[in-house]
C-alpha cells in the first residue's frame, strides 16, 4: 500500500506537461494558427464563390464532416495516448458493405443491419487492440496489416456494390432532424460523449498520463493495457457507424472504395488540431477544428472545380504541416525546459 502511495505521487507530474501546454505561448500560437488559418480559408472561399457560405452548402460541409468528426475523436484518444489505428477507412468499408449485403441479400431489417454493422467495426478495433495491448508488435505495423486484411475481407464477402437500402437508410444518411442533418447530430453526441471522457473522468487523466510516461502511468495503477483496447474498440465502433452513415448516404456500399484513404483524413484532422503523435498531448476542441479546416478545404476547391488530385495533394500537405507543427511545438517546450533547469 505505501508503495502504491509512492509511485502515485512520483507520477503525478507525469501528466504535467499535458498541463504546461496550455501556458506554452509557442503551443498557444501554433493551436491558434489552425483557427486564423480556418477562418482566411473561409474568407478565401467566400470571396472566389458566392455560393461557399449559403445555408445549403454550409450544411454540405456539415454533413461531410461529420463521419470524419465521428472517427477523429476516438483516433484521438488512442493518439495522445501514444498508439495509432490506421485501419479505420477499411473497418469503415467493411461495416458498411455488411450493412448493405444484410438489408439488400438477407432481407434483415434495416435497424438491425446498423447495429450489426456498428458491432463488427467495434469487434475489428478490439482485434486491433488485442494485438497491440498484448503483443510487442507495433500499432503502426498492426493497423497496417489490419488495414489490407479488412478490405479483402469487403471484397471478400461481395464483389459488386450492395445498393438501394431503403427509406430508412436514407433518413439515417441525409435526413434532417430540427433542419440539422441527422449525421451531424449523431457527430455531436460522439463529440460531447468523448470531451466528457477527456475531461471529466479520471479515464481522461489516465489517457493523457499513458500518453505522457507508460512505464509510470503503470506503476500509479494505471491499466496501461486495458485502457487502449478499450479505445481501440471504441474507434473500431465509431469506424463502423462512419461506414454506415457513408453507406446510407451514397445508398450504396462499394467495396473497393469504400472508406479508402479515409485513415490519412482522420489522422490529418488529428494532427492538425494539435494532438502530438508521440503521444501525451491534445484536446478534443482542437480535433474538432481540425476537422472543421478540412472540411471547408474540400469544400472549397470543390466549389472551385479543382481537379481532384490537387484536392489530394493538398490534404498530403496538411498532414505534413500537422507533423511539422507537431515537431515545433515539442522542440519549444525542450528548449524551455532546458531554459529552466538553468
Amino acid at each position: 500500500m505505501t508503495t502504491t502511495t509512492s509511485t502515485t505521487t512520483s507520477a503525478a507530474p507525469a501528466s504535467a506537461p499535458a498541463v504546461g501546454v496550455k501556458r506554452d505561448p509557442i503551443a498557444v500560437a501554433l493551436r491558434s494558427a489552425l483557427l486564423i488559418g480556418l477562418v482566411a480559408l473561409t474568407v478565401f472561399f467566400t470571396v472566389q464563390n458566392n455560393l461557399f457560405l449559403t445555408a445549403g452548402n454550409l450544411k454540405n460541409i456539415a454533413l461531410s464532416g461529420a463521419v470524419l468528426l465521428v472517427v477523429a475523436v476516438p483516433q484521438a484518444l488512442l493518439v495522445i495516448m501514444g498508439v495509432v489505428d490506421l485501419s479505420v477507412g477499411s473497418v469503415i468499408g467493411l461495416s458498411g458493405v455488411v450493412t448493405g449485403l444484410l438489408i439488400v441479400d438477407h432481407g434483415v431489417a434495416w435497424q438491425v443491419a446498423v447495429l450489426i454493422g456498428i458491432a463488427l467495426g467495434a469487434l475489428a478495433g478490439l482485434g486491433n487492440g488485442l494485438l497491440v495491448s498484448f503483443t510487442r508488435l507495433s500499432p503502426i505495423i498492426v493497423t497496417l496489416g489490419t488495414l489490407q486484411l479488412y478490405r479483402g475481407i469487403s471484397q471478400f464477402l461481395r464483389s459488386n456494390p450492395p445498393a438501394n437500402f431503403g427509406k430508412g437508410m436514407n433518413l439515417l444518411g441525409r435526413g434532417l432532424y430540427l433542419g440539422i442533418p441527422v449525421p451531424v447530430w449523431i457527430a455531436v453526441v460522439v463529440f460531447v460523449i468523448g470531451a466528457v471522457v477527456l475531461y471529466a473522468t479520471p479515464s481522461g487523466r489516465y489517457v493523457y498520463a499513458i500518453g505522457v510516461n507508460k512505464e509510470a502511468a503503470f506503476l500509479s495503477g494505471v491499466a496501461t493495457r486495458a485502457l487502449p483496447l478499450v479505445a481501440y474498440a471504441a474507434t473500431g465502433a465509431a469506424a463502423g457507424i462512419g461506414g454506415v452513415l457513408l453507406a446510407a448516404q451514397l445508398d450504396s456500399a462499394p467495396p473497393g472504395t469504400l472508406g479508402v484513404g479515409f485513415e490519412l483524413n482522420v489522422l490529418t484532422a488529428v494532427l492538425l488540431g494539435g494532438v502530438a503523435f508521440s503521444g501525451g498531448r491534445g484536446t478534443m476542441f482542437g480535433v474538432l477544428l481540425g476537422v472543421a479546416f478540412l472540411g471547408v478545404l474540400n469544400n472549397g476547391m470543390t466549389l472551385m472545380n479543382v481537379p481532384y488530385y490537387a484536392q489530394a495533394m493538398a490534404t498530403g500537405a496538411a498532414l505534413i504541416i500537422g507533423a511539422g507543427l507537431d515537431e515545433l511545438s515539442q522542440h519549444s517546450q525542450l528548449i524551455r525546459a532546458i531554459g529552466r533547469r538553468r
